[in-house]
């Protein structure tokens, strides 16, 4: 796939086929993503890639904590607060996704159901965790979103769907526990990844991009 359009296509997926992706395809998808820019050269970058029964187990446990409301301990807390201008654009995305999928901003059984597939990871084969250093700082995490970002493209260019996940982290010592992931690691997002399911409704939300005119000021 062309580099340009690769950037351009990219996109969000929540619901997956069940074929596993080979391993030898995910291995040259990590490869690829290691070539990302960093800062003074550090490569902040652990990740854990968890598929099969050990994704399945991790799942049930993340879900019945979703399900029983089980208090939340995020690595990366979420932010208070967003000013106005990004919180409007906020709401309204998510106001247009439940519309595209068919949920009524009203269907609390709906919008439950919803939550939880986050914690079944959409029904991917395969989902990432990424994580760092807990001792690091801002610009590293800068540099793990370099890093996400070419995972992403690079596993979209082999045909694998993807998204990005901050919820399934707000249980973050739990899939540190299970996972071996020492407790001084900083957990930061988990991605599901998989061949995405074309005809599922889940995929047919896409979100809508600011354009160049209303974040670009030229200096000539």
């Amino acid at each position: 796939m062309e580099a340009m359009e690769n950037i351009k296509s990219r996109r969000s997926y929540r619901a997956f086929k069940p074929d596993p992706i080979p391993r030898e395809v995910m291995q040259e998808v990590i490869e690829a993503a290691s070539n990302s820019p960093t800062y003074m050269s550090t490569q902040p970058w652990e990740m854990a890639v968890v598929s099969g029964k050990k994704k399945d187990r991790l799942s049930g446990i993340l879900l019945e904590l979703a399900k029983s409301n089980a208090p939340i301990n995020p690595d990366v807390s979420p932010p208070p607060d967003w000013p106005a201008e990004l919180d409007k654009r906020k709401h309204e995305h998510g106001a247009r996704r439940l519309e595209t999928i068919g949920v009524e901003r009203g269907d609390e059984k709906g919008r439950e159901t919803l939550r939880l597939l986050n914690y079944e990871f959409y029904g991917a084969p395969c989902v990432i965790f990424l994580y760092m250093d807990g001792t690091l700082g801002e610009w590293s995490i800068y540099d793990m979103g370099l890093f996400t970002q070419t995972l992403l493209l690079a596993a979209h260019a082999r045909g694998i769907g993807s998204v990005i996940q901050a919820s399934v982290t707000h249980y973050a010592k739990e899939i540190k526990d299970f996972l071996d992931i020492p407790g001084d690691k900083q957990l930061l997002v988990s991605i599901p990844m998989g061949y995405p399911a074309p005809d599922a409704i889940l995929n047919t939300y896409r979100s809508i991009k600011k354009k160049p005119e209303e974040f670009v000021i030229w200096h000539e």
